[in-house]
């Protein structure tokens, strides 16, 4: 067996680029080795700022002879049909082809025998394919070629069983093809020259010992282990940063952490303030004092090994960012000279959407909004809140836009708006809710819980699904321009982490009738990410018209419990026995459904057993009507368990398609009404086993 390395050697690539590129490459490798019959041990994919790179073990050095098998038209079929299948078969006629007899039919099959030969006579091929393949988010061309790639590339080393692989990469235009060597190169300043690597197994050994570590994983642990142990020479710690240190490891290939120092001049400013322009700006780490508070030391990972210890790498740092904080202290103190109320008017200034008006329109809608969220609400979960607080948050959530901070450090938003409440001295509630009301932006966002903060947040959110709804600006597939998915699970989390009974329905004022199924959609992904089975989110969910978040949680969640015990196996078969034999019977009789929608009638329940179901059923419903009613859906669902002895005795004992037509329909009545009784809890045919 043999190895493939593949190396794309390229201009920088943008960070967040990197790793989706070395996957997308190792698979797109995959499926054309699969294609041509070439099996594969496992393949391991690397990426860097200035390469991706693939490598493929267990390759055979030899194909070996395939025989493939493919299904085409059925015999008769049209012209057409037939010279689509010969073309895709390689085939000149039919008389190359097999006819076969099917369960469906008799179909043309086209035998396809591909003979083996060596291995690297067609990898090059395969590798070309992929190269064209990746598909990157953003792509360019450049010099006269026509070959567009996220980066001008310089260099393909593919490498198989020790030996380059021969063939070349078009450009296109007057440009020189790439060819396929052994050769790449290291760190741009800290190497000299070519390597010329001729082991797999040495790959990336020679390229450490030229300043390159190659592999992400490595690189990203080798950053954490050498800022924390250089904040911790300094008494401080690294304040924690996981995408930050994802990002950098995108950016150097020979990590060098550095530490400076903040001045002291700027320290009395917010603590976001501070790290927000070393973060999103300059890529550089915070750090904090024991006590947690922020300290005036910062780490920068550099890219470079310098003759003088890094002295000058960080006095120019320091420089920058000197000058960034010295405008956000501009920032902060000019902005504290105008009250958030009075920078409302400016809000008619920023356009939100040209189909639904500016900021200062938007924010009419949520102060409305917030204030029917309240009223709206049933735990009582906004019991005791003032009205007044909840009004003068939801007014003033968006006047920090207009600020000079959020117009230079827009990550700050909200952020600063707290600040500036704060400032003024208004209600400590408002402060937060200004702050507050985005989140959660992610999955691992706080969600907020102060009640102020729940209501504003939810308008804020409520307002963009249905105003988005109502233009018609809906997500499309992996498109999402607006982040109404997010909007919709955070909306989800709001509710459900503070337990509030809050149905939506209400909230859907414009034509948005596919709106609350939206939610149900966001609501199947976040359970199933929990372990609860789909079948019985599917169960839940058919039921319709149900918009209050919390009971139909509870109603999933206690059929996740109920259905794995013997109650809930006992009512599962309960439920089949009866749903099967009506479900068969409508299928021959379109108008059956109808006619057994009624209520059964006492006076022709002729056999014991048939009585026995129809009191079980009665005394089931009894007990089942309030539990459901107070939302106590296990107690509901063991009472219907009860129904599985009468039941099974009746299926032994009494022919439910009985010779008198009306004893049989009343007998399918009583069957029906336990498909509809059961059916009150969750849609038991959706449910599996």
């Amino acid at each position: 067996m043999a190895k493939l390395l593949l190396e794309l050697l390229s201009e920088e690539i943008p960070a967040r680029m990197q790793v989706r590129a070395a996957q997308d490459l190792e698979r797109l490798l995959g499926q054309g080795l699969a294609a041509a019959g070439l099996p594969f041990a496992g393949t391991r994919a690397l990426a860097g700022p200035r390469r991706v790179t693939v490598i493929v073990d267990g390759l055979p050095r030899v194909r070996a002879d395939v025989e493939e098998e493919k299904r085409g038209p059925r015999v008769g079929a049209p012209d057409n049909a037939v010279r689509g299948f010969l073309k895709g078969a390689g085939l000149d006629s039919l008389d190359q082809a097999e006819k076969r007899a099917t369960d469906k039919g008799e179909f043309w099959f086209a035998v396809i025998r591909k003979k083996g030969g060596p291995t690297d006579a067609v990898l090059p091929q395969i590798v070309i394919d992929a190269i064209r393949a990746l598909p990157w988010p953003k792509s360019m061309k450049w010099g006269s070629g026509t070959f567009a790639w996220v980066r001008p590339l310089h260099s393909i080393l593919a490498l198989f069983d020790g030996k380059p692989l021969p063939g070349q990469l078009e450009l296109g235009g007057t440009m020189p093809p790439l060819r396929f060597g052994n050769r790449t190169r290291g760190h741009r300043f800290l190497s000299a020259g070519e390597i010329m690597v001729e082991a797999v197994a040495g790959y990336s050994r020679q390229l450490r010992t030229a300043r390159v570590i190659v592999d992400q994983a490595e690189r990203q642990a080798v950053i954490r282990a050498k800022v924390e142990t250089l904040c911790a020479q300094n008494g401080v710690a690294l304040l924690a940063d996981d995408a930050l240190i994802e990002e950098v490891t995108g950016l150097v290939e020979w990590p060098v952490p550095m530490m400076g120092t903040i001045d002291a001049a700027f320290m009395d400013l917010p603590p976001e303030v501070l790290t927000t322009p070393m973060r999103a700006h300059q890529r550089y780490f915070a750090t904090v004092k024991p006590d947690g508070s922020l300290a005036d030391r910062f780490v920068v990972v550099a890219n470079m090994i310098t003759k003088d210890g890094g002295t000058e790498v960080i006095a120019g740092n320091e420089r920058v960012l000197r000058a960034r904080l010295a405008d956000a202290r501009f920032f902060w103190d000019q902005d504290r000279k105008v009250r958030l109320e009075d920078r409302l008017p400016a809000l008619k200034d920023i356009v939100f959407h040209a189909k639904l008006g500016t900021q200062h329109e938007r924010v009419a809608r949520i102060v409305a909004l917030a204030g029917e969220i309240v009223a709206h609400e049933k735990s009582g979960f906004f019991k005791g809140v003032a009205a007044a607080h909840v009004e003068q948050a939801a007014r003033l959530c968006k006047a920090d836009l207009v600020s000079g901070m959020v117009g230079e450090f827009p990550e700050l938003q909200g952020t600063m708006g707290r600040y500036y409440a704060r400032h003024e001295g208004l209600p400590g509630p408002v402060a937060d809710a200004i702050a507050e009301h985005y989140a959660p932006q992610g999955p691992n966002d706080r969600c907020p819980t102060a009640p102020v903060s729940v209501a504003v947040s939810l308008a804020d959110k409520l307002d963009m699904l249905t105003g988005f709804w109502a233009i018609g600006e809906k997500p499309t597939g992996s498109r999402d321009p607006f982040g109404l998915r997010r909007a919709a699970l955070g909306v989800i989390r709001v509710i459900v982490e503070n337990g509030l009974r809050l149905p939506l329905g209400w909230a859907m004022k414009a034509d948005a009738s596919d709106l609350i199924p939206f939610f149900a959609d966001r609501l199947k992904v976040q359970v199933r990410e929990q372990g609860v089975r789909h079948d019985l989110v599917d169960a839940v969910f058919a039921l319709g018209g149900e918009d209050d978040l919390v009971r139909l949680l509870a109603r999933v969640q206690a059929l996740q419990a109920f259905i794995g015990s013997e109650d809930g196996k006992n009512l599962l078969v309960a439920y089949n026995r009866a749903a099967n034999i009506v479900r068969a019977e409508e299928k021959k009789e379109k108008a059956l459904r109808e006619k057994i929608a009624g209520a059964v009638d006492a006076a022709l329940l002729q056999a014991p057993e048939e009585k026995a179901v129809a009191a079980a059923l009665q005394a089931a419903d009894a007990k089942a009507g309030p539990a459901l009613a107070g939302e106590d859906f296990t107690a509901a669902m063991t009472a219907l368990a009860e129904l599985r002895a009468p039941l099974d005795v009746f299926f032994d004992r009494v022919t439910v398609n009985a010779d008198d037509p009306a004893l049989r329909l009343n007998r399918l009545k009583l069957l029906n009404r336990i498909r509809a009784t059961i059916d009150r809890v969750a849609d038991f045919s959706k449910i599996e086993g």
